[in-house]
Protein backbone atom coordinates (compact mmCIF):
# COMPACT_ATOMS: atom_id res chain seq x y z
CA UNK A 1 0.00 0.00 0.00
CA UNK A 2 1.12 3.32 -0.98
CA UNK A 3 0.13 6.23 1.88
CA UNK A 4 -0.02 9.66 0.88
CA UNK A 5 -0.20 10.86 3.97
CA UNK A 6 2.68 12.93 5.48
CA UNK A 7 3.18 13.71 9.32
CA UNK A 8 4.90 16.70 10.09
CA UNK A 9 6.30 17.44 13.88
CA UNK A 10 7.16 20.85 15.03
CA UNK A 11 9.13 22.27 18.05
CA UNK A 12 7.75 24.88 20.20
CA UNK A 13 10.96 26.37 20.63
CA UNK A 14 11.21 29.43 18.27
CA UNK A 15 7.82 28.56 16.88
CA UNK A 16 7.52 32.23 14.70
CA UNK A 17 10.51 30.99 12.76
CA UNK A 18 9.89 27.12 12.96
CA UNK A 19 6.42 26.98 11.63
CA UNK A 20 7.38 28.57 8.58
CA UNK A 21 9.10 24.79 7.47
CA UNK A 22 5.87 23.83 7.68
CA UNK A 23 4.88 26.56 4.90
CA UNK A 24 7.08 25.23 2.93
CA UNK A 25 6.67 21.65 3.35
CA UNK A 26 2.90 22.81 2.20
CA UNK A 27 3.89 24.69 -1.14
CA UNK A 28 5.40 20.43 -2.55
CA UNK A 29 2.49 18.88 -0.44
CA UNK A 30 -0.97 19.72 0.19
CA UNK A 31 -1.84 20.73 3.04
CA UNK A 32 -4.56 18.09 3.46
CA UNK A 33 -2.29 15.11 2.95
CA UNK A 34 -0.32 16.44 5.92
CA UNK A 35 -0.90 15.99 9.55
CA UNK A 36 0.74 18.39 11.66
CA UNK A 37 2.21 17.40 15.35
CA UNK A 38 3.47 19.88 17.85
CA UNK A 39 6.40 19.00 20.92
CA UNK A 40 7.45 21.56 23.45
CA UNK A 41 11.46 21.27 22.04
CA UNK A 42 13.93 19.64 19.75
CA UNK A 43 14.73 17.18 22.17
CA UNK A 44 11.21 15.67 22.19
CA UNK A 45 11.60 15.23 18.72
CA UNK A 46 12.76 12.00 18.42
CA UNK A 47 10.04 10.06 20.44
CA UNK A 48 7.44 11.47 18.84
CA UNK A 49 8.67 10.92 15.31
CA UNK A 50 9.00 7.20 15.76
CA UNK A 51 5.94 6.95 17.15
CA UNK A 52 3.94 8.52 14.13
CA UNK A 53 6.72 6.39 11.79
CA UNK A 54 5.43 3.01 13.49
CA UNK A 55 2.13 3.60 13.27
CA UNK A 56 2.39 2.75 9.76
CA UNK A 57 -0.07 5.82 8.65
CA UNK A 58 2.73 8.21 6.96
CA UNK A 59 5.07 7.80 3.76
CA UNK A 60 7.52 10.19 5.64
CA UNK A 61 7.53 11.54 9.00
CA UNK A 62 9.30 15.41 8.38
CA UNK A 63 10.72 16.72 12.26
CA UNK A 64 11.35 20.85 12.82
CA UNK A 65 13.61 22.65 14.78
CA UNK A 66 15.77 25.77 15.71
CA UNK A 67 18.56 24.40 18.43
CA UNK A 68 20.88 27.55 19.92
CA UNK A 69 22.59 28.58 21.76
CA UNK A 70 20.68 29.97 24.82
CA UNK A 71 23.84 30.53 26.81
CA UNK A 72 22.91 27.86 30.17
CA UNK A 73 23.33 24.93 28.17
CA UNK A 74 25.62 23.76 25.12
CA UNK A 75 23.11 23.62 22.55
CA UNK A 76 25.62 21.03 20.49
CA UNK A 77 24.95 18.06 23.14
CA UNK A 78 20.64 18.47 21.97
CA UNK A 79 21.94 18.80 18.17
CA UNK A 80 23.60 15.84 17.94
CA UNK A 81 21.14 13.87 20.48
CA UNK A 82 18.10 15.24 17.84
CA UNK A 83 19.95 13.91 14.49
CA UNK A 84 20.84 10.81 16.01
CA UNK A 85 17.26 9.78 17.48
CA UNK A 86 15.93 11.11 14.02
CA UNK A 87 18.00 8.71 12.39
CA UNK A 88 17.53 5.98 14.42
CA UNK A 89 13.51 6.57 13.85
CA UNK A 90 13.64 6.72 10.71
CA UNK A 91 16.04 2.97 10.34
CA UNK A 92 14.34 1.55 13.76
CA UNK A 93 10.50 1.60 11.19
CA UNK A 94 11.70 1.52 7.61
CA UNK A 95 10.00 4.97 7.16
CA UNK A 96 12.08 7.73 6.19
CA UNK A 97 12.32 10.83 9.21
CA UNK A 98 13.82 13.78 7.85
CA UNK A 99 15.46 16.66 9.88
CA UNK A 100 14.60 20.13 9.36
CA UNK A 101 16.48 21.02 12.39
CA UNK A 102 19.12 23.89 12.26
CA UNK A 103 21.94 24.33 14.74
CA UNK A 104 23.42 28.00 13.73
CA UNK A 105 26.34 28.51 14.94
CA UNK A 106 25.26 32.33 15.68
CA UNK A 107 22.04 33.46 16.43
CA UNK A 108 20.53 36.28 18.02
CA UNK A 109 16.93 37.19 18.80
CA UNK A 110 16.87 40.18 16.85
CA UNK A 111 14.95 40.86 14.38
CA UNK A 112 17.50 40.77 11.58
CA UNK A 113 18.17 37.48 12.49
CA UNK A 114 14.69 36.23 13.12
CA UNK A 115 13.91 37.40 9.42
CA UNK A 116 16.51 35.46 8.12
CA UNK A 117 15.83 32.11 9.89
CA UNK A 118 12.44 32.22 9.35
CA UNK A 119 12.88 32.70 5.41
CA UNK A 120 15.57 29.77 5.44
CA UNK A 121 13.23 27.55 7.16
CA UNK A 122 10.85 28.01 4.35
CA UNK A 123 13.43 26.58 1.91
CA UNK A 124 14.35 23.75 4.44
CA UNK A 125 11.01 22.75 4.60
CA UNK A 126 10.57 22.72 0.27
CA UNK A 127 13.65 20.89 0.93
CA UNK A 128 12.34 18.49 3.02
CA UNK A 129 8.90 18.14 0.87
CA UNK A 130 11.14 16.91 -2.31
CA UNK A 131 13.47 14.99 -0.14
CA UNK A 132 9.89 12.99 0.91
CA UNK A 133 8.50 13.38 -2.61
CA UNK A 134 11.87 11.91 -4.42
CA UNK A 135 12.46 9.05 -1.87
CA UNK A 136 8.71 7.65 -2.14
CA UNK A 137 9.36 7.46 -5.91
CA UNK A 138 12.20 5.67 -5.19
CA UNK A 139 10.81 3.20 -3.20
CA UNK A 140 8.24 2.43 -5.52
CA UNK A 141 9.98 1.93 -8.10
CA UNK A 142 12.01 -0.46 -6.61
CA UNK A 143 9.04 -2.36 -5.49
CA UNK A 144 7.84 -2.47 -8.85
Amino acid sequence: MTHTRYAFVKAGWHAEIVDRALDGFCELIPAEQVDVFDVPGAFELPLMARDLAASGRYACVAAAALVVDGGIYRHDFVAQAVVDGLMRAGLDTGIPVLSVSLTPHHFQPTAHHIDIFRGHFVEKGREAARAALMIGKTRAAIAA
